[in-house]
């Protein structure tokens, strides 16, 4: 074989790897749990880094005994600490966690980590058909994530669930039936008209499924007060929008980024708000975002002349979860002017990469964590954006 064919050769069969090393977090078959899904991650003002999952104990199974983990970072992801259940809903399911910590809650200027998360009884196919429950729950940590607080129910605030024989109180007129925050991490506006508020972007169903998932729509829920009320944002007009995460832009404003259940058009659904979140004022695919029906992240890196400088990472491929690529935009998600690589395979036989989030950890420097490798470990990547 001639020297330039077998470098060929290496490149079409040897996964790409971007731009710096991955740092394995969670590997299924370890510490306890079968399976390891849906990844988040936050950073303290220490800079210690903050990874959440979900841990499947007996499965892969989106549904089933399903544990919310964490582990902890301080030097950059680069090592991580032993695995720590923070949720165990017994034989049941709680998943979806999406975190953020308050930096401006003038009781503890130390910061609180928030978790919220979703429990459900049933598979989402039933849940959808009316058959069961899913709930909105949140604790917190004073302390940094060494300790954290008994379990707060919000459902009756952030949920429509018409779901009056198990619990009378959730009796609305919307018939919301599945429902799941982020994935990822929420955030909290740090200037302007809605400074502090923390709002956590989320999906449901409404009604009987409907065909393509057409029932599903993007929504989000906000606190104004460091969670002691909480309160339903809009709904995003688009059948099929579901998972979805958001970011704070300039001049008041937020975006968010938001993946097509339907799978009609493989790209990604971009909405914008000037009000908090509570409607949505502009709403469209995004025709640079390629998207296999996937998860996808964001994160708004700093400002540049007054403009919000926003990353997206997803799996920028209309086929199959493979090539997680981030991109930088310098004039808020109207043009994405940087595309970086972070990781690539050439076997299609099988999902590469998949569910994402994204974290600062420097300056010039941003953190991606991320399934891999068919869903059998998150890995971290430090990865310079500029």
């Amino acid at each position: 074989m001639r020297f330039s064919s077998f470098i060929i050769f290496l490149v079409i069969l040897c996964p790409y790897q971007g731009n710096s090393q991955t740092y394995a977090v969670f590997t299924s078959g370890k510490e306890g749990h079968k399976s390891y899904r849906i990844p988040a991650i936050v950073t303290l003002p220490t800079g210690e880094l903050m990874a959440f999952a979900e841990g499947r104990v007996n499965n892969s199974g989106d549904f089933g005994d399903i544990n919310i983990v964490l582990k902890k970072s301080r030097n950059g992801g680069k090592s991580w600490s032993e695995l720590q259940v923070l949720v165990n809903y017994d034989s049941l399911q709680a998943g979806n966690p999406a975190p953020v910590v308050d930096l401006l809650d003038p009781d503890h200027p130390q910061g609180v980590v928030y978790l919220f998360y979703n429990t459900g009884n049933n598979h989402e196919s039933d849940v959808r058909k009316g058959k069961g429950l899913r709930e909105v729950w949140f604790i917190r940590s004073y302390d940094k994530g060494t300790s954290w607080s008994i379990p707060v129910n919000i459902t009756a605030e952030t949920h429509r669930p018409m779901q009056p024989q198990i619990n009378p109180a959730y009796t609305f007129k919307e018939d919301w039936r599945a429902y799941a925050n982020t994935p990822g991490h929420a955030f909290q506006f740090q200037k302007g008209k809605f400074r502090s508020r923390i709002f956590v972007p989320a999906n449901h169903s409404s009604g009987p499924p409907q065909p393509e998932g057409r029932d599903y729509s993007a929504h989000g829920f906000y606190t104004d007060d460091h969670g002691k009320s909480f309160h339903l944002a809009g709904t995003v007009n688009v059948p099929g929008s579901n998972e979805c995460m958001g970011t704070e832009l300039s001049g008041d404003r937020m975006m968010m980024t938001i993946r097509n259940q339907r799978g009609d058009i493989r790209k990604r659904i971009i909405a914008y708000s000037g009000n908090g979140g509570d409607k949505w004022d502009t709403v469209y695919f995004d025709s640079t975002l390629t998207d296999p029906v996937c998860q996808g992240s964001i994160l708004t890196l700093g400002y540049k002349k007054g403009k919000a400088i926003v990353a997206v990472c997803n799996a920028a491929d209309s086929r199959r979860r493979d090539n997680l690529t981030v991109r930088i935009s310098y004039d808020e998600g109207r043009n994405w002017m940087k595309s970086i690589v972070i990781d690539l395979s050439a076997d299609a036989r099988r999902d590469w990469t998949a569910y994402s989030d994204l974290v600062l950890v420097g300056k010039n420097k941003l953190g991606v964590i991320y399934e891999r490798d068919n869903y059998s470990e998150i890995v971290f990547k430090p990865v310079k954006w500029k």
